[in-house]
């Protein structure tokens, strides 16, 4: 992917996304991935393991498509505790970085009252921008 992160002038930094990034290449969307395994098995009702997980569903259907992290340009992040987010910060950090590296795409968090699956913690939706197939 032919990537630009896009920074307005005046925005602060941003800590753990991006506020834009402008890409070029196949789009590959991929659907909420909760914090499962492949076969539909939770190994945690705890929220850093499931976003884990959950990181570990979106990178394999990026992989899929003959991707990796870095093909990665927008993820929505659904939790069902904010506060619980919030107080996990360096926890969830290490997960995201052993995951995804220094990668950080464009991102919206947003706190719900509960997901499908009664368990699920937090569900991902993301965009991929993949390189052209005559790349």
């Amino acid at each position: 992917m032919a990537a630009t992160i896009i920074q307005p002038e005046g925005f602060p930094r941003p800590r753990g996304y991006s506020n834009g990034v402008l890409a070029t290449g196949r789009v590959l969307t991929i659907a909420g991935q909760i914090g499962w395994d492949a076969t539909e098995t939770f190994h945690s009702d705890e929220l850093v393991p499931q976003l884990a997980q959950a990181l570990d569903n979106v990178l394999a259907v990026v992989r899929a498509a003959g991707g990796d992290a870095s093909h990665l340009s927008h993820m929505t992040i659904y939790v069902t505790d904010l506060d619980a987010y919030r107080a996990a910060g360096k926890a969830l950090g290490e997960a995201w970085r052993a995951r995804m590296g220094r990668h950080y795409p464009s991102m919206a968090l947003i706190g719900v009252a509960g997901l499908v699956e009664p368990r699920a913690k937090v569900e991902i939706v993301a965009v991929a921008v993949l390189p052209s197939e005559a790349a």
